[in-house]
């Protein structure tokens, strides 16, 4: 995993250090004609069980689920959050968002019932998200804003849903879920900004971006760069035109994305506890000596990459994430995503 963590911090070196190529931009009076779709639902899974080489697993990171439902507006929003989010100036393409998400994070083996200090711990956070993508096409580039709100710990339920999932398929029950931290309040906010370093067409986009995150959940910053190739619409056109072709001459388009990430991270409350959370220990006796879980690696790397088919209103899309260990002394982690766009 060291050389995936020099590797993506070279690429990302190198594309800053790029020479901007992008696309010829468009006179500053050209109307923009095109109308598309006004709403997009979006069903998205996280899961380490889906896996290209046929590998799958069922620990660390094991599954993300979010449901959201995204929609632009003819004209200012009034609502009060909504007018705290920075825009991509006056002619940006703003799309706005509601959803609910469901994070898990469990041991290599979910058939123990004991607490397991040498391993990742038993955690899960449920929250409802609020979201405002907003995409300035003639400069090429976006802000995105995103405010969680929501709980981590057994109120999460995030034992009950792993429970039903693993009775559904007949796959082994998880038994630990009684070792996860307790409950604490969830309020995170997250900023990202995205540039166009360089493109071919609409062929190829090489696109940096920068994020941080603050909050009673997260706690860091992160640099990444995405990579484009293939017959699409382009990037900054907007959230809606990225996965829908509804009104674009080529309804169908297909194309893969590659994104390597690194990230400094300062807390994380899935693996350390939230607010109101006392360190889970056990002390060993006679001598009384305490053992907790890892420290957090305040330096995480990963790799994403995979296919994106748009045909008309429905968009399908699968990757593929490695990344290093989140916690000291314990292993790397690799999940796949499925994610289903229908846009109206």
């Amino acid at each position: 995993m060291n050389q995936l963590l020099h590797g993506s911090i070279l690429l990302i070196l190198l594309q800053v250090l790029a020479v901007y190529e992008g696309d010829a931009q468009k006179p500053a009076n050209e109307t923009l004609t095109e109308q598309g779709p006004t709403r997009l639902f979006r069903a998205y899974w996280d899961d380490d069980y889906f896996n290209y080489g046929g590998k799958g697993t069922d620990r660390a990171y094991t599954d993300g689920t979010r449901f959201e439902l995204f929609y632009t507006k003819k004209r200012p929003s009034r609502f009060f959050i909504d007018r705290m989010m920075p825009t991509a100036g006056d002619s940006s393409t703003n799309v706005f968002g509601w959803g609910l998400v469901q994070l898990m994070v469990t041991p290599n083996d979910i058939s123990r019932k004991d607490f397991q200090p040498d391993d990742y711990p038993w955690s899960g956070a449920l929250f409802a998200t609020h979201t405002l993508y907003s995409y300035n096409e003639q400069k090429k580039y976006d802000f995105q804003t995103e405010i969680d709100l929501g709980v981590t710990g057994p109120a999460a339920l995030a034992g009950q849903t792993q429970d039903m999932v693993h009775r559904l398929i007949h796959y082994r029950r998880p038994e630990g879920w009684k070792n996860q931290f307790g409950n604490s309040p969830l309020l995170d906010f997250s900023f990202t900004s995205e540039k166009q370093l360089a493109g071919y067409r609409q062929f190829l986009e090489i696109i940096g971006g920068g994020q941080a995150f603050i909050g009673t959940g997260m706690n860091g910053a992160g640099i990444y760069s995405l990579v484009r190739i293939g017959k699409m619409t382009p990037y900054f056109k907007g959230f809606m035109k990225q996965y829908s072709s509804a009104e674009s001459k080529k309804r169908i388009q297909f194309y893969f994305i590659f994104k390597p990430q690194v990230q400094w991270l300062l807390s994380n409350s899935l693996l350390q506890g939230g607010l109101n959370c006392s360190e889970k220990v056990i002390v060993k006796e006679p001598s009384n000596e305490k053992e907790t879980y890892h420290q957090l690696n305040h330096l995480v790397s990963s790799f994403t990459f995979g296919p994106v088919l748009v045909m008309g209103h429905f968009t399908i899309s699968s990757t593929q994430t490695a990344t290093s260990a989140w916690m000291k002394g314990l292993y790397d982690n690799t999940y796949g995503n499925l994610s289903l766009y229908y846009s109206w």
